[in-house]
Formats: structure tokens, sequence, C-alpha cells
């Protein structure tokens, strides 16, 4: 699978041990940055990476801030992204399965490599549904989307 990674100065020892996990995997790694630990914004690299996704460059991603939250609202506001933080298992499996999520969103400070990893492999092994509720309510949540484009 084509995966995305991008993080901000808080998020990026841990994307760097998240894309190169990917990679031993098989994994073909779209890293869109940051490059280093020197303070940036996490807007830019939430958009950066939402927009590889949206473009098709990466069937997937996975976005890493100091706490998740900031990165998770950036990258939602691109149209057809739906990100969500997750520090669960069941949520990062869950919101592929149900709700079709196509960026995993972690706080850099709040989980562990450990824990990461675990994340990163649920989200990346589960799949969308389809089943009618979960299409019904998807497509709930694309006219809300296209309501306000």
């Amino acid at each position: 699978m084509k995966i995305g990674v991008a993080s901000d100065h808080a998020g990026f020892l841990l994307k760097q041990e998240v894309a190169e996990s990917l990679r031993k995997q098989g994994h073909d790694v779209l890293d869109v940055g940051t490059d280093s630990t020197a303070p940036v914004d996490y807007p830019d690299f939430a958009e950066k990476v939402a927009l590889a996704v949206r473009d098709g460059r990466a069937e997937r991603a996975v976005l890493i801030c100091g706490s998740g939250v900031g990165a998770s609202v950036a990258a939602c506001k691109v149209p057809g992204i739906r990100a969500a933080i997750c520090h669960d298992t069941y949520s990062a499996h869950q919101g592929v399965e149900h709700d079709d999520m196509n960026v995993l969103v972690l706080g850099g400070r709040i989980v562990g490599p450990a824990l990461a990893h675990e994340l990163v492999q649920a989200f990346v092994a589960a799949r969308f549904t389809g089943e009618e509720r979960h299409l019904r309510r998807l497509g709930k949540v694309k006219a809300i989307e296209a309501r306000y484009r």
C-alpha cells in the first residue's frame, strides 16, 4: 500500500519510526515532511499529506503532531479527507471499517513507539466494510461537506 506520512516537529521522531516500520513491511512510503525537530507549523504538513491522499499519491496517511488534535482538525479541512486522532487500536481499525477514515492522526507526545506501531498496523490492515448502514452514514458526511464547499 502507498502510505503518506507527515508530522510537525513534535511528531518528527515518531514519524521516522513509523515510516521505517512501514517500509520494512513492504509498503511504499511517501514522506512529505517535516525533516527535523526544528519548530514548524502543523497545518502546513497536515495539508501536504491530506492533499497526497486526496490527489491519489497515497491511499492512506499517518499524520503526527504533539497531541494529534491540531493536525486532525487541519487535515479534515481538505475535502475528501476523513482524519481522526486514535489512541486505541479499536478506533484505528473501526474508523476505517465504518467511516472510511483515510488519515490516522497520532499524538507524538501522547503515544509511545510500541503503541504507535500497533495503531498503524490496525489502521493499515483495516478495510471499509461497504455495508449499507456505513455507506448511508458516509453519504451523509459527504453531503455535509458538499453543502459547505
